[in-house]
Formats: C-alpha cells, structure tokens, sequence
C-alpha cells in the first residue's frame, strides 16, 4: 500500500514567509534554498573583479550606457520566488525600490561545489524563465566561465566578449579570461 502523494510534496512559502526567516535565503518558486556561509576566497575574489571591470566597462560608455552593476542584491521576482545573485547589471530601471523587482539585464552566479545544481539548473531555467538577457556562471573549481544569452525565449551559450546590454549599451568584456588574472 502507498501512501499519498500529498505527505511527501515540501511545504511552499512566500514572500511573506521570507520575511520572517533569520539568516540568509533564496526561495524559488516557493521552496526555500538556504545560503552557504560567507563565500570562499576565489568566490569573492571572482565577485569583485567582474564588479570592477564591469563599472569601469560602463563609465567607459557614459551616457550611452544607464546602467549599474550591484553585488548580492536580492531580486523579488514574485510573491513565490526571490533569489539573490552573485552579480547583477541593472539597466534602464525606474524601480526606487531597495532590491531589484525587474529582471537584470545580466546575472553572475558564482558556482561552487555545493551550489553548482542548483546555479546550472534551477537558477538558469528560472533566468530563462524570467527574461534575463545574458546569464553568466563562473565555477569555483574548475575556474571556468559559462555565458548564456537570451534569443527568442531560449539560453544559448556564447563564446564571444559583446554584450549588448541595452539598445544603446554594448561592451566588451572578456569574462573567459577574469580568472587567468587571479
């Protein structure tokens, strides 16, 4: 005899529920996710090197470009899912809010052994999902990088170092190369 499905299905929360959790979280499509403690040293050393080169690729541009690139800022995509990427590039946004309600016009996750399932499935089907344009993985271990950009509905991997964040806005940053530099 089995038993019913219902007493194997994960509770769902929303975001109201992550409101009220102490410590730190991600909850995609209403199943929670919690953080690893503070990321390694070639996680943050990753980080802060795609930041740098990224803003200086963007001042770089000027006016061209109104775009900002943030680290660990939490995106709320809906009441069911939000989730708090390495690296994110905001472009042409009006949101006033403190985290980020629109889709970024790219995301970094930064993969380690115990995040790279969930980075290379679940993260990039809901990016995918959710309309981000360009979807970049850097892996820890391997000291690879992957980018994905978004052609009519669906990732394909790139292998060039153009990326037109808007209409106006287009760099060139060779992401494929940042670890060589480490």
């Amino acid at each position: 005899m089995s038993l019913p499905d219902q007493i194997f299905k994960p509770e769902r929360y929303t975001y109201q529920d992550y409101l009220l959790w102490k410590g730190d979280w991600e909850l995609v499509n209403g199943y929670p996710y919690a953080m690893a403690p503070s990321p390694i040293k070639d996680h943050q050393w990753f980080g802060k090197t795609f930041i740098r080169k990224i803003e200086n690729k963007l001042e770089e541009n000027g006016s061209t470009c109104n775009c900002q690139a943030f680290y660990e800022l939490d995106w709320i995509i809906d009441e069911d899912s939000v989730v708090r990427p390495d690296c994110v590039v905001l472009c042409n946004t009006s949101s006033q809010d403190n985290y980020i309600t629109e889709p970024p016009s790219l995301i970094v996750e930064i993969s380690s052994h115990s995040t790279k399932l969930r980075d290379r499935n679940t993260k990039y089907n809901l990016y995918e999902m959710k309309a981000v344009k360009f979807y970049v993985i850097a892996d820890t271990e391997n000291k690879t990088v992957d980018v994905f950009e978004l052609i009519n509905g669906k990732y394909v991997q790139k292998t060039d170092t153009r990326f037109q964040l808007t209409a106006t806005c287009s760099i060139d940053l060779n992401v494929y190369t940042l670890w060589e530099s480490m």
